[in-house]
């Protein structure tokens, strides 16, 4: 019979209360809790209580437990809860400030409470979030914080619960486990009888399913095992353990693949008698080696007058799917393809996705396409957007298209050359209308049968790269303009477009702080010259160690790129107007946009605007879960493959400072793993936080954000995929021996509890991911 009392073996302080909970009446131990006394007032908020009433409520009967309760009352009106009436009663103090909003878990020791009501988030302290987890919606009791700086609260009642599972690692017991949740922000652990352990063992990754929440906080949520992943460390075990802790499908429901296989494979005549034919012109797609669905290709023939006929046809992938089917709701609920180290999670079942929708060579397939007239100038003289038919006379990979960028030769060299030129032409005009240049580093990995890393490496973006994206932009932009000018009056036709604002004015002066350290001066008052001067550090910071960092930072200064029917342009870009349009088997809002273009070009009136901005929010939402599943990977891949390299040296460069550690990213695999300050063992170190740096407060040492270093990797974990690195000086190679000789569990201990909550720019910073 599973024990409701058991606490988790991690002993976190905010499952007991620390001013005392207990009180002993005739022998038993009674639980008296703040939070169950103040719950008596939530219920009765219009009812007074002397400590009499609410002791035989509470059925306490000695001194101990009235002493107690009097206690808690005299706590809970200095905090301003409850109003002390004549007679020493007491009743809820209805004139506190309340609000509702959504849980965003900060660290395991509080989270904010993004308000619907003010601007101002609410911070909540762990013990007072009554386990509300990330995404819950909650009501929440506001008031200021004893320093006086930001608003806090408790929560009183969670409206919504956004989930009731939880991935993590089985702590087995004799007769029962506590589940160790993997997402190091949660606060608690889950409690599991021996009756619902699905026969785990310890160690195992499992999906639990939370069934009994606690009434106080000293105890843990009761659950039981649903899914069992198999021995933490394996690849399908911490992949399938990602994906379920993001929430990600691991099949289609079988309605749906029933739906997807009775789609014709054959294209009717009638059909290809709607579309514009472009079966005889040459036509190939480029993409990555391992890519399995191409749902873009291009077109390119000379015309009569010189110019080049150039079309970037789409796979027309809503002419399969249509609307109100169990497809198109499969489609909206995944909303986009994710991209995990391993494995892709599709948006579309693989008949759609690699098969009827995919531009392989040697096929003829439907398109939906914006057929451009330009000359070798990029100067644009004529479009057309419509539905199509193409014929892909090759699928060519990114590097044999490379390999005909720098030599001239090969099948179809001289179009690939001149798109390649025209490419050029079109990104230079990017620039000089407001573009910006920085470029994210992408990291790859090479991973052997089993899913384990044999190296890391740096995905290179050459020509024929950049040669896609830009025509894929000159796409995506048009068809924008082409909605956005249908109608010339105030009110436009709905669309869906991707906007990205300009960067705020305080964030920026913050970046241009960080660069000034480096030696890089930016003028950021001028919102207009914005673009040219992040330009200009681009070009300066190109193969310096501190590229890489500045460049995120930067990009981290920039608003969140976002899918709304506002037609607010896309900073970045530098565009009046951009949607998506190019990857419809990937994306759910490029599904939404073609179908909103066909619409418009057979005359047909604006779409219900509110539906279709629900539908943006819910996209941006999933794509950015997506992306958080994919970041999650690649750390573990990172850490994974790190594995193997502990007590090797590497040059790195200080990626963040905090006032437990250096953050430092490895240059060589740019693997990011933390010093602690605890173990830097030539002076005590403290934080300073303006500068962005440590000081030593006997030797005055300094290390700043952005100095290069060398490191020593100590050690790994994989299930808080983090790396644990020592700073190389000349001290720590004079003590090395001795350290290889000796173990200091002194300072094992303390280094565990200097254990970070967990590492974020945007937290320390305030930049936006």
């Amino acid at each position: 019979m599973r024990n409701k009392e058991k606490t988790s073996p991690r002993g976190n302080s905010n499952r007991a209360d620390k001013a005392g909970n207990t009180a002993k009446t005739r022998g038993k131990e009674l639980t008296v809790t703040k939070s169950r006394l103040y719950k008596i007032f939530l219920s009765n908020p219009e009812q007074a209580f002397g400590y009499k009433q609410l002791s035989r409520r509470l059925g306490v009967n000695d001194k101990a437990g009235r002493d107690l309760i009097n206690e808690y009352l005299k706590q809970l009106r200095k905090e301003d809860k409850l109003k002390i009436l004549e007679g020493s009663n007491y009743v809820l103090n209805n004139t506190a400030s309340y609000i509702t909003g959504i849980v965003d878990l900060a660290n395991p020791k509080y989270a904010y409470i993004v308000s619907d009501e003010t601007e101002e988030d609410v911070r909540v302290f762990s013990e007072k979030l009554l386990f509300a987890m990330g995404g819950d919606r909650v009501k929440v009791r506001v008031y200021s914080s004893g320093s006086g700086d930001r608003q806090e609260g408790e929560v009183v009642e969670i409206l919504e619960r956004s989930k009731d599972e939880i991935v993590g690692r089985v702590e087995l017991s004799k007769n029962f486990a506590f589940i160790i949740p993997d997402f190091r922000k949660l606060y608690f652990d889950v409690f599991v009888g021996e009756d619902d352990l699905l026969d785990s063992k310890n160690g195992d990754k499992v999906v639990v399913k939370i069934t009994e929440w606690p009434t106080s906080s000293n105890k843990s949520p009761i659950g039981k095992i649903v899914r069992n992943f198999g021995p933490a460390g394996e690849n399908e075990a911490e992949i399938n353990s990602i994906m379920a802790e993001f929430g990600l499908p691991f099949e289609f429901p079988e309605n749906v693949e029933k739906e997807a296989e009775i789609i014709p494979v054959a294209i009717p005549e009638e059909e290809i008698a709607k579309r514009r034919d472009f079966r005889n012109i040459t036509t190939f797609t480029i993409d990555p080696l391992d890519a399995k669905d191409f749902d873009d290709a291009l077109s390119i023939r000379q015309l009569e007058n010189g110019h080049w006929e150039i079309g970037v046809h789409i796979a027309d992938v809503t002419h399969y799917i249509q609307e109100k089917t169990a497809l198109e709701r499969e489609a909206y609920h995944r909303a986009t393809s994710v991209y995990l180290v391993d494995r892709t999670i599709p948006m579309l079942p693989e008949k759609l996705s690699n098969g009827l929708c995919s531009l392989r060579p040697h096929e003829e397939k439907l398109t939906f396409s914006a057929v451009f007239e330009l000359d070798e100038t990029g100067k644009l003289y004529d479009q057309w957007i419509g539905k199509t038919i193409i014929y892909s006379d090759r699928r060519f990979t990114y590097e044999e298209a490379q390999q005909r960028i720098e030599t001239g030769e090969g099948d179809f060299a001289s179009e690939i050359l001149t798109l390649n030129k025209i490419a050029h032409e079109l990104k230079d005009k990017r620039f000089k209308n407001g573009a910006i240049s920085f470029e994210t580093v992408e990291v790859k990995f090479k991973l052997d049968e089993q899913g384990k890393p044999l190296s890391v490496y740096v995905k290179e973006r050459k020509d024929a790269h950049k040669l896609i994206e830009e025509f894929m932009l000159l796409a995506n932009r048009k068809v924008a303009e082409f909605v956005f000018n249908i109608k010339k009056t105030k009110v436009r036709n709905t669309m869906v477009y991707r906007t990205h604002d300009a960067p705020d004015p305080d964030k920026l002066t913050n970046f241009s702080m960080f660069a000034k350290r480096f030696g890089y001066n930016l003028t950021v008052d001028n919102i207009d010259k914005i673009s040219d001067e992040l330009n200009k550090l681009a070009v300066q910071t190109e193969g310096k160690p501190e590229q890489n960092v500045l460049q995120n930072l930067a990009i981290r200064t920039m608003a969140k790129a976002k899918y709304t029917t506002e037609p607010l342009g896309h900073f970045g870009l530098g565009f009046a107007h951009y949607s998506h349009f190019t990857s419809p088997i990937r994306r759910y809002p490029d599904m939404m946009a073609h179908r909103l273009i066909f619409h418009y070009l057979n005359s047909g009136k604006s779409e219900n605007k509110e539906e279709y901005e629900e539908k943006c929010k819910y996209s941006s939402e999933m794509e950015k879960r997506a992306a958080d599943a994919e970041r999650a990977s690649i750390k573990y891949k990172q850490v994974e493959f790190m594995q193997n390299t502990i007590g090797q040296q590497f040059k790195g460069i200080v990626s963040g400072v905090t006032e437990w550690g250096l953050y430092v990213e490895i240059q060589e695999n740019k693997c990011e793993g933390m010093v602690r300050l605890s173990e830097l063992e030539d002076d005590f170190y403290e934080l300073d936080a303006q500068n962005y740096r440590i000081i030593g407060r006997r030797n005055k040492r300094i290390i700043s954000f952005g100095d290069e270093v060398t490191v020593e990797v100590k050690g790994v974990n994989l299930n808080d995929r983090t790396i644990d690195l020592l700073l190389v000086t000349e001290q720590t190679e004079a003590k090395k021996a001795t350290r290889s000789k000796k173990t200091d569990t002194t300072k094992t201990d303390a280094s565990k509890k200097a254990k970070p909550d967990g590492y974020n720019l945007k937290d320390y910073y305030g930049f936006d991911d």
